[in-house]
């Protein structure tokens, strides 16, 4: 009995040094505030996600603190419906959101669980490490522009993207990267399986990858600080789809990686 009062009186005597350690710092200087790192470039977030998946939600909402924190110009997300956990099909009340498209990316890129992504595809990461990534990303210099100028026609639903690339000065001619131009959606209401596993049917599913423009991997383009790549492409959006919440991703990539990325609304809003 004698030694646990002993060893209770060291325990109260230890804490009430710790408080009083604690109690010396002042208020003020108890949290030092860190500067957000200047963004020097924009940064493509491929999240691979699924409405069957309970963690995927985690992912999104990464993607909405990141998004919070640098800006929406910042944090480009692309949210790729696809693999074991992708829901494709559904009725037009509950839509599936899976598409082929966004399967071959999955195998492609040998995504391992869900959610899982890629910033500026710099290799697959679990969404508690896209923030370190997205620190490092952003604070690169960047080696190119892209500009969009989307014309979108309300009565006819078709879409002409207008697409400029010009290299930075200085870095000469860049070869061997290519263009790639997507379509996403944001607003989505359809059904999505939450980490505590209920089933929430009125779920808003934003930055949806919808398809591809130009192709699966894009088209090939030269970039130079002499003479601007432009290229036009034409689609007609789906009836199902908001046009109001489409917007185009256009992004240049190499084996290096995603070297800058703009998305734009097609809708003047």
């Amino acid at each position: 009995m004698k030694l646990q009062n002993i060893l209770y009186s060291a325990a109260m005597a230890a804490m009430a040094i710790a408080l009083g350690s604690c109690s010396n710092i002042d208020e003020d200087e108890r949290l030092i505030e860190v500067d957000k790192p200047h963004v020097n470039r924009p940064v493509l977030i491929e999240d691979f996600t699924g409405q069957w998946c309970a963690n995927c939600p985690n992912a999104t909402d990464e993607l909405e603190q990141l998004t919070e924190t640098y800006g929406k110009d910042a944090i480009i997300g692309v949210a790729i419906h696809s693999g074991p956990q992708g829901y494709q099909g559904g009725t037009d009340e509950m839509p599936g959101l899976m598409t082929d498209l966004g399967n071959e990316y999955y195998n492609h890129f040998g995504i391992e669980y869900q959610p899982q992504g890629q910033v500026n595809r710099g290799g697959k990461l679990a969404y508690t490490a896209w923030a370190a990534a997205v620190y490092t990303e952003i604070q690169k210099t960047p080696l190119m522009n892209i500009a969009v100028d989307n014309d979108y026609s309300s009565t006819t639903r078709k879409l002409t993207i207008n697409t400029k690339v010009e290299g930075v000065e200085g870095i000469g001619t860049i070869a061997n990267c290519k263009l790639q131009v997507w379509l996403i959606e944001d607003g989505i209401k359809s059904i999505q399986v939450m980490p505590d596993g209920s089933y929430n049917q009125q779920y808003i599913l934003n930055h949806v990858f919808r398809d591809a423009v130009n192709g699966t991997w894009g088209e090939p383009v030269i970039v130079s600080e002499d003479a601007a790549a432009e290229k036009t492409y034409t689609y007609d959006i789906p009836a199902k789809w908001n046009a109001d919440n489409v917007s185009v991703v256009a992004f240049v990539y190499d084996s290096n990686g995603v070297q800058q990325v703009v998305k734009k609304s097609i809708v003047n809003k």
